[in-house]
């Protein structure tokens, strides 16, 4: 039987790079008699092979089913082993742990002092590099050894111990609280997207105000500060505040800025930050700020000091993409978008075993979003079609709502009348049973519906009539949320004005910014 690539051995044999998969094999050839070893032959079939192919692991005759579970549970540690030895992923947690390692054998070895100094030259890493339960855990061990009356150390050793625990346990407690805060709230939003009315809003306002900690701003550490303005930014984005996601993503990024030492020991949180701050912009339609943001995001991870691995490396890709693809939308730029759809397929290629399956149906909505101002409906449906027959994940209400009603949009444009009332009811039902038929999309679905017995010199005047309606809603705290993620007025505006949608949207971006 062929199993699902996504074996979880095969993907990490499959993600070392040549030089790892070389010191692998020194690190494993340091014992005789370990190049005939079972598990080497397993790596070596598993470097060869395309896809995951347990018959043929079997077939091979190195191994009985009774031994494949185990055999490859020993060569998956013994990678990671390998991979830990590299000074390639040598990050200094992984320095603060080790020396506090090597002072535990001594502690035991009965070499008190030898471990004590150890541990006081780690405990000064973890305080410079702000990691603070490590901190925590290297005083407790402190303690321990201290408690024993063994090292005779100076005097008020112990009330120094005692107040540096109570510090860090209390400035671990908030930010354990915090995060905690922060990953309920971005829970809510890949559950339920945006608050959708006053009693929502009042529910999520008051869950951050019952769980936001007490704390004095002053004594809060870099970590600290990050989840509290991280808390800040996902209730902005739950009640569609974008002006208060703008203030805290900046003040996020400058955080980073304040402290560029920070980058380098956390650059997945730099990279996020810089991406909640332009995704801010792009709502509150900051042309100008967006290309400066951009700009300076682009110069950061182009320097030779801005860490590189596998995980950047698909963050990068992720949200450059993303970014740019935006830029054009909002500048109305989409014949410039069409110099990145290859870039963008070659990256999902790529990446596609480290970027979750919802982004990659992000990236296909997006797309056909670029090809519909395009007016080029069947691309357009060829993507959506990606994301409506998808059935191996839970995609977000609002994406897969939006893909439905796109959908129909571009089948009314391309004139595939033919299974046009078919697609209208199952993106009708679909609304109902995720309960995402507010007045905006109710509005939409009831003029589509209408629209195919409409006179075609009629047309115009329903267009209008539909277009004023639904501009009344865009200013509406929770019925805006459906603009977010298509520009229906702009698509009305152009049958209204009979022009392409995408010279719509452009004309607007020019009118804002001044050039018209």
């Amino acid at each position: 039987m062929i199993k699902n690539q996504k074996d979880n051995l095969f993907l990490l044999v499959k993600s070392l790079t040549k030089s790892e998969k070389r010191q692998f094999k020194l690190y494993v050839g340091r014992i005789h008699g370990n190049s005939d070893a079972i598990f080497i032959k397993l790596f070596n079939i598993l470097d060869k092979s395309s896809s995951y192919n347990e018959k043929e692991i079997l077939e091979s005759g190195i191994i009985t089913k009774q031994q494949l579970a185990n055999v490859k549970a020993h060569l998956y540690k013994q990678i990671l082993i390998s991979l830990k030895l590299n000074p390639f992923h040598q990050t200094v947690r992984t320095q603060i742990k080790e020396q506090t390692d090597f002072a535990t054998i001594l502690y035991r070895k009965g070499l008190y002092k030898q471990s004590l100094k150890i541990l006081d030259k780690a405990k000064n890493m973890a305080i410079t590099h702000e990691e603070k339960n490590l901190v925590y855990e290297i005083v407790e061990l402190e303690k321990l050894i201290e408690s024993q009356y063994i090292t005779r150390s100076m005097e008020n050793r112990a009330d120094y111990l005692i107040k540096q625990s109570l510090q860090y346990s209390q400035l671990n407690l908030i930010a354990s609280q915090l995060s905690n805060l922060s990953l309920k709230l971005y829970s809510n939003i890949l559950k339920t997207g945006y608050v959708k009315n006053d009693q929502e809003k009042k529910e999520v306002l008051e869950y951050f105000n019952t769980h936001l900690p007490e704390f004095n701003y002053h004594e809060l550490g870099f970590l600290e500060k990050l989840w509290l303005y991280n808390a800040h930014l996902w209730l902005s984005f739950l009640v569609q505040d974008f002006l208060s996601c703008y203030k805290y993503a900046k003040k996020w990024v400058e955080l980073f800025n304040d402290q560029p030492k920070m980058i380098k020991i956390n650059p997945v949180w730099y990279l996020k930050g810089n991406q909640y701050l332009l995704e801010s912009l792009f709502f509150i339609r900051d042309s100008k700020r967006y290309e400066l943001v951009l700009d300076s995001l682009e110069y950061q991870i182009s320097q030779k000091s801005f860490p590189k691995d596998d995980n950047i490396e698909g963050l990068k890709f992720l949200y450059l993409n993303t970014d740019k693809l935006n830029l054009c939308f909002m500048k109305g730029l989409f014949e410039q978008g069409l110099g990145l759809v290859d870039e963008i397929h070659r990256g999902i290629k790529r990446f596609k075993n480290r970027i979750d399956e919802h982004h990659i149906m992000v990236f296909y909505y997006k797309l056909a979003c670029l090809y519909f101002c395009l007016g080029d409906n069947k691309t357009c449906i060829y993507y959506l079609d990606k994301i409506i027959s998808n059935r191996s994940l839970t995609l977000k209400k609002d994406l897969m709502c939006f893909s439905r009603i796109l959908h129909l949009f571009a089948h009314y444009d391309d004139g595939l009348s033919y299974n046009y009332e078919s697609i209208l009811n199952k993106t009708y039902n679909l609304l109902i049973k995720m309960g995402e038929l507010n007045e905006v999309q109710n509005e939409i679905i009831k003029f589509m519906k209408r629209l195919p017995d409409v006179y075609p010199s009629d047309t115009k005047d329903a267009f209008k009539t539909i277009h004023a309606k639904l501009k009344t809603y865009e200013d509406d705290p929770y019925e805006r949320r459906a603009f977010l993620y298509l520009d229906i007025i702009s698509w009305l505006e152009s049958k209204i004005e009979n022009k392409p949608v995408g010279q719509v949207i452009r004309d607007k971006y020019l009118e804002r910014s001044g050039n018209k």
